[in-house]
């Protein structure tokens, strides 16, 4: 029997005309045709980012009846794919007879290939849409006429079908076969169509009857071997959307909950195994492939919006969606292009905003937070339902305002062409994978071609990986409207520690954390060359505060230290992102390496946990700890923490350290730069310059030290020296004075320092490690005498003063014996002494990080 004609008699069954064509005559079909509109409210229709278009629940009865209608569309869905698994697998049986014959069409393994877990998925999703059709039947046939008193509420209650939804994502494994196989799949179906004209006549004509009308649609062998990946790919909307109109007292809540976790799992590779999902077919056989997309604010002109962006392998597309009306689908419309060709990239931070757009984001942030609250007061009955849905809309719109007026991280993109686009960010870590997804490809050799924008665009809605711009309040992994459930401490024993948590479920059932997040960062090494080094750190989460901090950065140095402690308030943070950036005069930062670390409320307590983490060739030492509690509303400005004038010990206490950062950065400065200046400390530097870094000081630390790098050396010695004149009380607290005078009359050298120490030891902490640290830097700085002039005598004579001074009661004292002059004298001397030490005590900068076990180290 002639295969040929059995293919001709199968098309001329389906009225289809089986004429002969050349292949030359054989025009280029979309893989990616669009699917009809079977399905209105279709909740494979992803979520709009148009939230004011989306209707507003505003009953429980409302919210059943949305969820009835859902389930209904899945049904209309489950039928329109269902035929069309079935026109693709028409043919299969007259192919594997011919696979036999001495003409085959395709030989047995090529029929494998092609119709590889095909069955076994069609006969999957039959049993799923024969249960699920069958209890909606049952449902509406129970549920109260025109005229008959019921309550839509408890019908809907009534309904289960969560099993259902269960069942089937546990047998989403046979689509990962079928995703493996794919490409595989789709290069046979080419080749064959290229070679042999009765396989191309079958595989461009194959027809499908769609809809209750039985619309007959024409399809090509490769577009319906693409529907099972399109399919899959929805299952996490399709379950999510129906989650969202399912109560939480409901039967089927923990189920689909249940279902959301394993499918988003199940799905979370095949972004990456499915390329083909990526793919548009170019001309002259080349592929143009997706390689990842998001949602950034778009600034080029002037104002921000927010857009869809798509990174392909030879270009950047920037479109605005649009989100689908009654009876259509969703579509995107084109906003401008760049071809990766010859592409600059520059990013710079700007963190400094207006008054006005603190205020906006100050209200923003504030309503956000108000909204939080309600949906927790609210969450639990049937009577906080509708409530609970009007703030959770309201909450979705103020996060997507806040989005696009938050980002201060700015991506600029030049092209050899002239044109430039500037694009807005709130991570760090976003925009570093964004620069170096397009880095990498604009490396590559990239060969232009010019892009049918239309149809370019077009494809965005089937080629998407991202649903949605990042919302907190509306994502898969978001926590729930629910009240937050304190987790009870541990049982203490030997080897555990009371913990003490404030958690919040997501949808997935895992716990996230609120309250008071401590990061200090310590040390950096693996550097491949000295460099000025700072660390930033982000954390994920509601943004009611700033979820962004970073170190000041370091001096060059291979290991640099910042013993740094950063704060964060956090509600519903599960992620803690690092990056470690190097600092260059006059040219653009550069990020070293990056690396994510899962915050587990199990692991985190208010006991300090150290970890080393590394980020790529670098590794950074870190110290995490928790303190849980609710959040208070967002305040209007950013809280400050001045350092000149302020007692010593609050200073320390509020940075987490032992010597302030200020001391310390300005120490390793003149010893960074200043050690062969001469005069350095004895001449001074412009007054007005060190005022405006005193004041930078008392209100941003990071900025502060980046002026600190390029300001005159002599204005950094005089900053050091500003802030122990201005201390409140003297470095060496006033009432060691007559101690420290009483032991420089002993005459034994030995006695005498001993002493000097032991007045020295009774200090308080922060006092005496901040002495005991400028010590060690006036003999390095007297080490180079022979260059800068600047003897430990002459050193003393500067220091003395400002660090030891009479008590204020003594000074004012009528007939006291002790003039000024003789006070110098005594300071000079004392402080003469302690230098003249060759075997100082080594200062402690920071405060001690107790741990519960030792170092960790985390490999990234």
């Amino acid at each position: 029997m002639d295969v040929y004609q059995e293919a001709v008699g199968y098309l001329t069954s389906q009225h289809v005309p089986a004429a002969v064509q050349t292949e030359t005559e054989v025009m280029e079909e979309d893989v990616f045709q669009e699917e009809a509109d079977s399905c209105p409210l279709s909740p494979l229709h992803p979520q709009s980012v148009d939230f004011p278009d989306t209707p507003t629940l505003s009953s429980p009865e409302e919210m059943l009846e949305r969820r009835l209608t859902v389930l209904k569309c899945i049904v209309e869905s489950e039928e329109v794919y269902l035929r069309e698994l079935e026109a693709l697998l028409m043919p299969m049986k007259a192919l594997r007879a011919s696979a036999g014959t001495s003409k085959p069409v395709l030989s047995s393994q090529q029929v494998q290939t092609v119709f590889y877990q095909v069955p076994e998925i069609s006969d999957m999703h039959q049993s799923f849409f024969s249960g699920l059709k069958e209890r909606l039947n049952a449902h509406c046939r129970s549920e109260p006429g025109p005229g008959e008193d019921g309550q839509m509420s408890y019908t809907g209650f009534e309904l289960v079908v969560g099993d259902l939804f269960l069942k089937m994502v546990n047998q989403l494994g046979l689509y990962g076969g079928f995703i493996g196989n794919y490409e595989e799949a789709v290069q046979v179906v080419r080749k064959c169509t290229q070679l042999d004209p009765r396989f191309r006549t079958l595989a461009q004509s194959m027809m499908s009857n769609i809809g209750s009308d039985k619309t007959r649609t024409k399809y090509t062998f490769e577009a319906l071997l693409y529907k099972p990946l399109d399919r899959v790919t929805k299952t996490t909307l399709v379950l999510l959307d129906l989650l969202k109109t399912t109560p939480e007292t409901h039967q089927d809540f923990a189920l689909l909950q249940e279902a959301l976790r394993l499918s988003r799992s199940f799905l979370s590779g095949v972004n990456e195994s499915s390329q083909s999902k990526r793919g548009v077919t170019l001309s002259h056989g080349m592929r143009r492939k997706l390689m990842r997309d998001g949602f950034v604010v778009d600034a080029s002109e002037g104002e921000r919006h927010m857009r869809h962006l798509f990174l392909y392998t030879d270009l950047l597309l920037c479109t605005r969606f649009k989100h689908a009306t009654r009876g259509k689908q969703d579509q995107y419309r084109f906003g401008w292009f760049l071809p990766l060709a010859g592409l600059k990239l520059r990013w710079v931070s700007d963190q400094h905003r207006p008054p006005d757009a603190q205020l906006r984001l100050h209200t923003i942030r504030t309503k956000m937070h108000l909204l939080r609250q309600q949906l927790r007061q609210h969450a639990q009955g049937s009577k906080g339902l509708a409530f609970a849905a009007r703030s959770r809309k309201k909450l979705e719109q103020v996060e997507l305002m806040l989005l696009t007026h938050s980002p201060v991280y700015t991506l600029e993109l030049h092209s050899p062409s002239g044109k430039s686009h500037t694009l807005l960010l709130s991570s760090l870590y976003e925009l570093e994978e964004w620069r170096e997804a397009i880095h990498k490809l604009t490396t590559d050799n990239i060969e232009t071609v010019p892009p049918d924008l239309l149809t370019l665009t077009s494809a965005c809605v089937k080629l998407r990986m991202t649903q949605q711009p990042p919302l907190h309040s509306t994502n898969a992994g978001t926590t729930t409207i629910s009240a937050p459930s304190p987790v009870r401490p541990r049982p203490l024993s030997s080897d555990s520690h009371p913990v003490s948590e404030t958690q919040y479920t997501d949808l997935e059932g895992e716990m996230c954390l609120c309250g008071t997040l401590s990061v200090a960062v310590h040390s950096a090494c693996g550097l491949q060359q000295p460099a000025s080094v700072y660390v930033c750190v982000e954390v994920d989460g509601y943004e009611f505060y700033d979820k962004q901090a970073t170190t000041h950065s370091s001096i060059h140095s291979l290991n640099p230290h910042w013993d740094q402690e950063l704060e964060f308030q956090v509600d519903a943070a599960q992620e803690l992102r690092l990056l470690c950036v190097s600092q260059a005069d006059g040219k653009n930062d550069t990020v070293l390496g990056k690396t994510s670390v899962k915050l587990e409320s199990k692991t985190l307590n208010e006991r300090w946990k150290r970890q080393t983490l590394h980020l790529g060739q670098v590794d950074v030492t870190v110290s995490l700890k928790f303190s849980p509690h609710p959040l208070e509303p967002p305040s209007a400005t950013a809280p400050l923490h001045p350092v000149f004038c302020i007692p010593i010990e609050i200073v320390t206490q509020q940075e987490g350290v032992m010597v302030p950062h200020v001391v310390r950065c300005c120490a390793e400065e003149v010893e960074r730069r200043g050690l062969a200046e001469v005069g350095i400390y004895r001449i001074s530097g412009s007054s007005s310059d060190i005022n405006t870094l005193k004041s930078v000081f008392n209100s941003n630390l990071r900025d502060a030290v980046t002026r600190l790098r390029r300001a005159e050396v002599n204005v950094v010695s005089g900053v050091l020296k500003l802030y122990f004149r201005e201390l409140p009380e003297p470095l060496i607290p006033a009432d060691k004075f007559q101690s420290l005078a009483r032991s420089l009359e002993i005459q034994d050298v030995d006695s005498r320092l001993v002493s000097l120490f032991s007045v020295l030891h009774s200090c308080p902490a922060p006092n005496r490690n901040t002495f005991l640290f400028v010590l060690h830097h006036l003999q390095r700085v007297s080490e180079r005498q022979d260059t800068n002039k600047m003897t430990l005598i002459n050193l003393a004579t500067i220091f003395g003063p400002s660090l030891l001074r009479l008590p204020v009661a003594e000074l004012g004292h009528i007939g006291s014996s002790m003039d000024i002059s003789v006070e110098v004298v005594l300071q000079v001397q004392v402080v003469f002494c302690y230098l003249q030490c060759n075997n100082l005590p080594e200062a402690q900068t920071s405060l001690p990080h107790d741990t519960d076990s030792e170092d960790e180290t985390t490999h990234m």
